[in-house]
C-alpha cells in the first residue's frame, strides 16, 4: 500500500482573465512589398492579411508578456502573487536558457512560482493550457498564468515570397484557476513528426555558429542570412484543412458539444483561407462567432489565440461565459484542440 499521501487540487479548472499586448508599430503589406515580387491583392487573397505587427527594440519578448500578463491577471481578479505557475510559450526568445518565464514571473512580482519555456510552436497556447489545467486539478498549483508571445518578425525572411507576410508580433496571455464547474475539455493533441519538414527553421543555431559560408543561404546582397522560419505552404495547407478540422471535432466529441451549441470558434490565426475551410468543413451554425484577427494581426504562432479571445472579448463579439472551441496547429507538425468556457 503506497504511504504517499494523495494531492488535492480543484475539482475543475478554467480561464479567469486574458490580456493581450500588440506592438506599437502597425505593417502594411505595402511595406512587405518592397522586398518580394507581389501585390497587395495577391497577399490578401492568399492569406487574408492585411497588416501585422512588428515589434521594435524595447519590445522584447519578456516585456511584451508582461504587458500581457498584467491585463490577464486584473481580468482574473486576483493579485500577482496568487500566481503559483508560469508558463511561456515561445519559438523566438533566443536566449537557450534560462527560461523567460522566470523573468517574467520576477517582474510581474508573482514571487516563487514555478516557471517554465514550451516549444510547440502554433499549437503551444493550447499545450499550456492543459498543462495549466492538469497543475490546478492535480493541486500544485491554484492560479496558473499561461503566455503565448512571439517576435517573429525576427524569425521572418523579407525576401521569402511565400512567408514575408505572414508573420507578426505579439503576446497573450490567460489566468487559469480552479472552478467548480467543467469549464475546460478535454484535449486533442499529437504530433506527426513525419512531416516536420514542412514547417521548419531554415538553418540552425549551430551551422551558424559554424558560420560555413558554403552550407548558408545568402541574401540578395551576399550576405549570411540569418535563420528564418520555411514552410512548403500547399502541403501544411492541406493538413490543415483536412487533418485539423478532424481534431476540432474530436475535441468537441470528447467535451460532449455540438456545433449547434458552439457561441464562438477560436482557430490558431494562420490564414484566412484555412479558418473558412474549417468552419465550412465542421458545418458551423452562422450564430457562430469565428475569430479572424489574422487580418490585423498576422500569424503570431503561440500568441495568436489569446490574442484573438482577447479582442473578441473586449470588441463585444463574444461575452463572457460563451462556449469557445479553440484549435492551435503548426511547426512539428503539432496541435491541440479543446473547448473552453470564455472568461
Amino acid at each position: 500500500m503506497s504511504k504517499i499521501k494523495p494531492s488535492k487540487g480543484a475539482p475543475y479548472a478554467r480561464i479567469l482573465g486574458v490580456g493581450g499586448y500588440r506592438p506599437i508599430r502597425v505593417v502594411p503589406n505595402e511595406v512587405i512589398l518592397e522586398t518580394i515580387d507581389s501585390s497587395d491583392e495577391w497577399i490578401r487573397s492568399r492569406s487574408g492579411i492585411v497588416t501585422r505587427h512588428w515589434a521594435s527594440d524595447e519590445e522584447t519578448v519578456a516585456m511584451m508578456s508582461i504587458e500581457a500578463s498584467g491585463k490577464a491577471i486584473a481580468d482574473a481578479g486576483i493579485t500577482p502573487e496568487q500566481i503559483g505557475a508560469v508558463i511561456v510559450s515561445t519559438v523566438s526568445h533566443f536566449k537557450q536558457t534560462p527560461a523567460v518565464a522566470t523573468e517574467i514571473a520576477h517582474k510581474i512580482g508573482a514571487g516563487k512560482p514555478a516557471a517554465f519555456d514550451i516549444s510547440a510552436g502554433c499549437a503551444g497556447f493550447g499545450y499550456g493550457l492543459t498543462l495549466a489545467k492538469g497543475m490546478i486539478v492535480e493541486g500544485s498549483a491554484e492560479h496558473v498564468l499561461v503566455i503565448g508571445v512571439e517576435r517573429l518578425s525576427d524569425l521572418t525572411d523579407l525576401e521569402d515570397r511565400a512567408t514575408a507576410f505572414l508573420f507578426g508580433d505579439g503576446a497573450g496571455a490567460v489566468v487559469v484557476g480552479p472552478s467548480q464547474e467543467p469549464a475546460i475539455g478535454p484535449t486533442v493533441w499529437g504530433s506527426e513528426g513525419d512531416k516536420s519538414e514542412t514547417i521548419k527553421q531554415t538553418v540552425s543555431w549551430n551551422e551558424l555558429h559554424i558560420g560555413d559560408v558554403s552550407k548558408l543561404p545568402l541574401d540578395s546582397k551576399g550576405e549570411i542570412k540569418f535563420p528564418a522560419i520555411t514552410q512548403e505552404g500547399q502541403s501544411v495547407f492541406r493538413w490543415a484543412v483536412y487533418e485539423m478540422a478532424k481534431v476540432a471535432q474530436q475535441a468537441l466529441d470528447a467535451a460532449g458539444i455540438s456545433p449547434e451549441d458552439l457561441d464562438v470558434f477560436i482557430p490558431h490565426q494562420a490564414n484566412m483561407r484555412i479558418i473558412d475551410s474549417m468552419v465550412k468543413t465542421l458545418k458551423l451554425p452562422e450564430h457562430v462567432t469565428v475569430a479572424r484577427d489574422i487580418e490585423s494581426t498576422g500569424n503570431t504562432s503561440a500568441a495568436s489565440i489569446p490574442l484573438a479571445m482577447e479582442r473578441l472579448l473586449a470588441t463585444g463579439q463574444a461575452k463572457s461565459g460563451d462556449t469557445a472551441l479553440v484549435i492551435g496547429f503548426g511547426a512539428g507538425l503539432v496541435y491541440a484542440a479543446t473547448v473552453v468556457t470564455l472568461p
